[in-house]
C-alpha cells in the first residue's frame, strides 16, 4: 500500500520550506468560479492555494489536511490574503471532519490519493455533499507520466469513470473524464500531465 500517512506528510512538508507552487488548481477554477459561492470542504488543501482562492471568491471554507505543518503555513496564507475569517483549517481526521460539519455545497480534492484508494474517497467525500451539491475529484491517471515515476503515486492513481463507479445514477450527475495539460521545467522543457477528473452534482 502506498505510504500516504499523517507521518509521511509531515516528514515530507517539514523537509522544504513549500511544497507547492502557491497557485489554486486549474481545474477547480475552471470548473467553480462560475458557481454562486456558499460552503465548501477542501481535502488534503496542503498550503492552502484552493482555500484561500475560494474564500478570496465568496466561500466559506473548511479545509483538511493530515500534516500540522501544511496546516500552519496555510493559515498563514490565508492570514496574509486577508480571508482568514473566512476559513477553518484542521489536521482532525476526515471522517470526523464530515461527520461533524457537514455538509457542504462543493467539496474538492485535489490530486488526494490515500492508502484505502480512489473508490473509498470518492464514497467517502459523497457523503459530505449537500443536496444540489458538487463533488469534484482530480487526481493522477494510472498513465500520467508523472505517476509513473512515483510508485506510490503509480499505485494510487486511478481512471475517473472507475473511481465515478461507487455513484448512484439515481441520486447523481456525474462526468468522469480524461484530460491533458502541459507545464514547463525550469530547464523550457515541456511536460504532459494527464489527470483524471470527476465532476458528480448531488440531485436536490
Amino acid at each position: 500500500m502506498p505510504d500516504f500517512s499523517r507521518e509521511s506528510w509531515e516528514s515530507r512538508y517539514k523537509s522544504r520550506e513549500s511544497v507547492w507552487s502557491g497557485k489554486p488548481n486549474a481545474v477547480l477554477v475552471e470548473e467553480v468560479e462560475t458557481i454562486e459561492p456558499a460552503h465548501a470542504l477542501d481535502v488534503g488543501c496542503g498550503e492552502g492555494a484552493d482555500a484561500v482562492w475560494l474564500a478570496t471568491n465568496g466561500w466559506q471554507v473548511t479545509a483538511v489536511d493530515l500534516s500540522a505543518t501544511a496546516i500552519e503555513r496555510a493559515t498563514a496564507h490565508a492570514h496574509r490574503a486577508g480571508v482568514d475569517g473566512h476559513i477553518v483549517f484542521t489536521d482532525a481526521e476526515l471522517g470526523e471532519v464530515i461527520a461533524n460539519d457537514g455538509p457542504w455545497n462543493l467539496v474538492s480534492s485535489q490530486y488526494t490519493h490515500p492508502g484505502e484508494g480512489g473508490r473509498w474517497l470518492v464514497s467517502t467525500l459523497a457523503e459530505a455533499v449537500a443536496p444540489g451539491g458538487m463533488l469534484l475529484v482530480v487526481g493522477h491517471h494510472p498513465t500520467d507520466p508523472h505517476a509513473a515515476e512515483h510508485p506510490d503515486l503509480k499505485d494510487a492513481a486511478f481512471a475517473a469513470e472507475d473511481v465515478a463507479d461507487v455513484l448512484s445514477r439515481d441520486a447523481w450527475e456525474v462526468s468522469a473524464t480524461l484530460r491533458e495539460r502541459t507545464s514547463y521545467e525550469a530547464d523550457g522543457r515541456e511536460r504532459l500531465w494527464r489527470d483524471s477528473v470527476l465532476i458528480a452534482r448531488r440531485h436536490g
